[in-house]
């Protein structure tokens, strides 16, 4: 009898933990299905568009497309200049907004008059930093101006090759304030005990910060580096508002090349250079994860 009764108890936990479940999936089905929907079935056309021909033969050809794609001299110079930006832009916005954040936790005058000038670039409209910019590097604007009273020649600076430095200015304008307060959060979230015991330790301020507070912040390192590389895409906005479809070479960016083949129907080129930057962005997130695994493993524990 005791057997039976604990054998019902059993199927009632049992059942009453498929109804939570059950209730559980019955929640989630509405986001799954839009997922599916906006997300999934998109994606998976756009894996099919380019392994075919064209939208009216379809016929399978392969990795024709991507091979077609990754020759084509458009392509290589858009993939080459986004990869130097990139490399540039990024290291450069995490590495500033920490230093920056780092200065924000010590004790200096007008602390938040700094802050909010960081964080203004955030509530400007796009078309008028692309008017400031356009007017600053001007080959007549005010920092050509400035240049000439040291005695530098003036320049073209969106039409030569050292247009780099007006868009990665740009970037790090727009972005160096969102990314120092989120390590001026991480920051404020570490232990004290930490911080005792290292200075318990006689550790310096540059081991402190160096081997305690970054190693600490490694999963906030990790966020800002990939928000960071996201902003970098992002960034055509400004540039094509400044130089339009067909830009200065240095300036020809992968959303160059996506735009201007989208507006030659070319379904299979775009497609297969979608599925091309996303296989390139997928390893680049990978390795970074992999990166902040090994540095920050042994505080896990």
């Amino acid at each position: 009898m005791f057997t039976q009764i604990r054998n019902n108890r059993s199927l009632h936990k049992l059942s009453a933990l498929q109804k939570k479940k059950l209730v559980s999936w019955l929640f989630l089905l509405p986001s799954l299905i839009g997922v599916t929907l906006f997300f999934v079935a998109p994606f998976m056309v756009v894996i099919y568009y380019s392994l075919i021909n064209n939208p009216i033969q379809k016929e399978f050809v392969g990795f024709r497309n991507y091979v077609n794609v990754w020759k084509n001299a458009a392509f290589q110079q858009a993939g080459s200049n986004t990869f130097i930006f990139s490399l540039m832009a990024v290291p450069l916005a995490v590495l500033l907004s920490l230093f920056l954040a780092a200065v924000m936790e010590s004790r200096i005058p007008f602390k938040s008059y700094f802050r909010t000038f960081f964080l203004s670039p955030l509530m400007v409209p796009t078309a008028s930093v692309v008017l400031i910019w356009q007017v600053m590097f001007h080959q007549n604007g005010i920092v050509n101006n400035i240049v000439s009273v040291f005695g530098g020649g003036r320049i073209d600076w969106l039409k030569s090759d050292k247009a780099y430095i007006v868009i990665v200015a740009l970037f790090l304008w727009k972005n160096l304030g969102y990314n120092m307060i989120l390590f001026m959060s991480a920051l404020a979230s570490i232990p004290k005990d930490l911080l005792e015991v290292a200075a318990l330790e006689n550790a310096n301020k540059f081991q402190v910060f160096w081997i305690v507070k970054v190693r600490y912040m490694s999963s906030t390192i990790l966020f800002v580096a990939i928000m960071s590389l996201i902003s970098s895409f992002k960034v055509f906005r400004e540039v094509y508002l400044m130089t339009g479809d067909y830009p200065y070479q240095t300036l020809y960016l992968l959303q160059h090349f996506m735009n201007n083949t989208f507006a030659s129907l070319d379904y299979q080129k775009l497609s297969a250079a979608a599925i091309i930057m996303f296989i390139v962005v997928t390893i680049l997130v990978y390795a970074m994860y992999a990166i902040e695994n090994w540095f920050g493993k042994d505080l896990e524990g």
